[in-house]
């Protein structure tokens, strides 16, 4: 007779899990015809030479394990910023390194401390050693927080000017602010374990210049990590730093810029000391080989890239100066994207009335940016039909 379970599957969980706020994603279509304006997607296709390499490598090969290192792609990869293979780590998507910086460069603090009181408002600060915290700037990529509750690690969310710019040095020494969702001032911690830096910045779209972040890398005695998701649409970048600062990790994906948000790819340039050690504690083959190939390719055709570059920044040119015309407030974007404040109605109407005539966009809970709109660029096409039905809801 088999005896039975009582106990509740809930409770098997970790107390820590169950009470985890995932991270959100944006709203994946389930209707066809959506101009889809949420996710940052690329609108343009992979070069016809990534095409033709990945088609090509459909055979034989997908029964046997990629290369293990991806060490063909790092020495393409550490041949274009001129480096040697050994600074060069590649994920599952930029992300999974994000979550590999955390487990290797920050303690958690004690497992049953972080009850649900915990989780649900900001921990004093005070108890938490710096080895114990991952920092960052808010508002920024909501999935630094999400790594930090996985670990057990402390959050320090500093915010950023409220233009969005970032605070110098000498601010932050004085700065105290407040979480994103009020709680405990906090204040910058020059020592902390790991810092997120999103570079330029997301949700705003706005640059950041490498004199600046040069500055407070050199501040921070903790790994900083210079997200840099969006730089290809940037007039810099601070790919240098992870060179000249044995602390400091940057990081690109092949998602935003480049189309391959389906294969998932992405990698840190940074010290060997660092990249080795996420070595140790990533999973085995964890770049599938056609990602690694259509990886390769794409580096094989910058000038392709280039072109879309181009397109998609004259298209966010001539969208900011439309609906600026329109009465929205249109803050500067060196990104794929860009954040408006829509006039008339509340950002989160214009989600549902823009939803209503098939045109999707982000718009997110948070105080800090509760009354703008994320606007993914699109093509001239999307871009003029949203400009369109902008000036329907306007004038109608």
């Amino acid at each position: 007779m088999t005896r039975m379970f009582s106990r509740s599957p809930k409770n098997l969980i970790r107390p820590l899990v169950r009470e985890l706020q995932p991270y959100v994603y944006g709203e994946q279509p389930k209707i066809k015809g959506l101009v889809k304006l949420n996710t940052n997607e690329n609108p343009y296709p992979p070069s016809p030479k990534v095409l033709a390499a990945v088609k090509a490598a459909v055979d034989g090969r997908l029964r046997l394990y990629p290369n293990p290192t991806a060490d063909r792609l790092r020495e393409k990869l550490a041949k274009r910023h001129r480096c040697r293979p050994e600074n060069l780590i590649v994920g599952n998507g930029s992300d999974e390194l994000l979550a590999l910086a955390t487990r290797a460069f920050v303690e958690p603090m004690v497992a049953f401390v972080r009850t649900r009181q915990t989780l649900s408002r900001p921990t004093a600060l005070s108890r938490a050693q710096p080895r114990q915290i991952v920092q960052y700037f808010t508002p920024s990529y909501s999935l630094y927080p999400v790594l930090a509750d996985i670990h057990g690690a402390e959050k320090n969310a500093v915010p950023l000017k409220p233009d969005f710019s970032l605070p110098g040095v000498p601010e932050l020494k004085n700065q105290r602010g407040k979480p994103p969702e009020g709680g405990t001032p906090n204040k910058w911690d020059f020592q902390a374990a790991l810092t997120f830096i999103t570079t330029p910045n997301a949700p705003s779209g706005h640059g950041y210049s490498t004199a600046e972040l040069d500055q407070l890398c050199r501040a921070q005695s903790g790994v900083v990590v210079l997200d840099e998701a969006y730089v290809d649409f940037a007039g810099e970048n601070a790919l240098s730093l992870a060179l000249k600062y044995p602390h400091v990790l940057v990081a690109r994906t092949f998602s935003k810029a480049y189309s391959l948000c389906f294969q998932r790819v992405g990698y840190f340039v940074g010290h060997p000391e660092l990249i080795g050690a996420l070595h140790k504690i990533r999973d085995s083959y964890n770049v599938n080989g056609l990602g690694q190939i259509a990886a390769e390719a794409t580096l094989g055709d910058p000038a392709y890239y280039r072109a879309n570059f181009r397109k998609i920044i004259a298209t966010r040119e001539w969208l900011g100066r439309e609906l600026t015309k329109l009465g929205f407030r249109v803050f500067p974007s060196q990104t794929n994207f860009m954040l408006v404040k829509p006039p008339l109605f509340p950002a989160s109407a214009w989600l549902q009335k823009l939803r209503d005539r098939k045109i999707l966009v982000r718009w997110f809970k948070p105080s800090e940016v509760k009354d703008y709109l994320r606007l993914t660029i699109g093509t001239p096409a999307e871009a003029a039909a949203l400009v369109q039905a902008a000036r329907e809801l306007l004038f109608e």
